[in-house]
């Protein structure tokens, strides 16, 4: 690994040939981390959460905490992750062209890693890995990486929307059913078992699990898909560079986003929580992936315009180190929380309540946000980043492959 000292993005130096990292790209993962944890981490402790059901036990402060999770992060920020995706695919193009090697060959070993790493991840860790999906469905941006701008949110329009109407349809007529399905006691129970039992149980189990993981990856693909998309227009756009946007457009894309998103969220949260009765579910899905893109939107434009205000500094010291360290961080939010679940240490998967498991989650990105911090001062790339860039450039990540120069450590390319 390569112990060369670097200076943090926040300083926005630039670096040869005038390229520069963006420290809003980085501040928008490192964010987005916080969401994708609460997430989760509900998933990863909870047997209802996992399953799809609600706790028929919970105390109504877990009920609570359950219900904001629901509410804030559920749906909206693994579609900022996959922006951000979209956005840096197209840095990653300007880099290799730089380094005058081929972008397809680059990207097609990428996309293997990250297929590789999430099948991993996904049978020894948490089975709802998001990595695999990116890795395959990421080659969508490999085609299209000469789309125009305005082609590309075409795109994603139509995509997304007729995903949404469908979903929202099927929702509609779920709701004209009144059978209220039983909480399966006995799978609770099994899977309860699988994850406390012995580290061999936690990995059969997750492996039982991959057909779901395989399907989410076909259910979650339009979402990705079309925030793939838009992070590909909006990068060929450099709208996260330095004076990409304006202030007014920001305003007004939050303000629009949170009129139609946070009526969704509620919705949503009230149909998956309570206090909607379980026949709303269905619909509250189809309503609450449908205006989850605004609602993400809102949360980037509230951070951006953070970003160019007088917490500027402040706002990229404590984000873009754990943006620049997202694959460490996202890995080690699973291997961390698992300890705390199963039996690879604490054995707690169902014993804990959503607002506990909140609570551990607040904890668990404040401690990584620090670390991130502290890593990012003396080494250029953290351990899966690491791993992930030496498969990508077919060498070390120190070196720019074929040249026997020193990789350029200001480049603006993702991590």
């Amino acid at each position: 690994m390569d112990t060369t000292p670097v200076r943090t993005p926040a300083d926005g130096l630039p670096g040869p040939a005038g390229l520069r990292r963006l420290p809003a790209v980085d501040a928008l993962r490192g964010f987005a981390l916080l969401g994708i944890l609460m997430v989760n981490s509900a998933q990863i402790m909870s047997p209802y959460e996992s399953e799809g059901f609600r706790d028929p036990g919970a105390a109504p402060w877990d009920q609570v905490a359950a219900w904001l999770v629901s509410a804030l992060a559920t749906f909206k920020f693994y579609l900022l992750f996959s922006f951000l995706f979209g956005y840096s695919f197209t840095l990653q193009t300007v880099a290799a062209e730089r380094d005058g090697t081929g972008v397809t060959a680059r990207f097609l070993r990428r996309s293997l890693g990250l297929v590789l790493l999430g099948l991993v991840h996904a049978v020894v860790l948490y089975s709802g890995d998001i990595l695999m999906t990116y890795g395959v469905l990421g080659l969508v941006l490999l085609c299209a990486r000469r789309i125009r701008p305005a082609t590309a949110v075409k795109a994603a329009t139509w995509v997304y929307g007729v995903f949404a109407v469908f979903l929202t349809a099927m929702g509609a007529l779920a709701t004209a059913v009144d059978d209220e399905e039983p909480v399966p006691r006995q799978e609770i129970a099994r899977v309860v078992a699988a994850y406390r039992g012995s580290a061999g149980t936690v990995v059969r189990e997750n492996l039982d699990r991959l057909p779901l993981a395989f399907f989410a990856i076909v259910l979650m693909a339009p979402g990705v898909l079309a925030a793939f998309l838009l992070g590909l227009a909006a990068g060929k756009r450099r709208l996260l560079a330095p004076g990409g946007t304006d202030r007014a457009r920001l305003l007004r894309t939050t303000a629009l986003g949170l009129a139609v998103g946070v009526p969704g969220a509620v919705f949503f949260a009230s149909a998956a929580q309570g206090p909607l009765d379980d026949r709303w579910q269905l619909l509250g899905i189809g309503v609450g992936m449908s205006t989850a893109p605004a609602l993400s939107a809102a949360y980037a434009c509230l951070l951006l315009l953070l970003l160019n205000s007088p917490w500027t500094d402040r706002v990229q010291r404590l984000f873009v180190p754990a943006g620049r360290l997202a694959l460490t961080n996202y890995l080690g939010q699973s291997l961390i929380m698992m300890f705390v679940a199963t039996a690879y240490g604490l054995s707690r998967y169902g014993r804990w309540g959503a607002a506990a498991v909140l609570l551990l989650a607040g904890a668990l990105y404040a401690l990584q946000l620090a670390l991130s911090t502290a890593w990012i001062r003396r080494l250029r790339h953290g351990p899966a980043e690491w791993l992930l860039r030496t498969l990508t450039l077919a060498g070390r990540p120190g070196r720019a492959p074929g040249t026997g120069a020193r990789e350029r450590p200001n480049a603006d390319r993702p991590a």
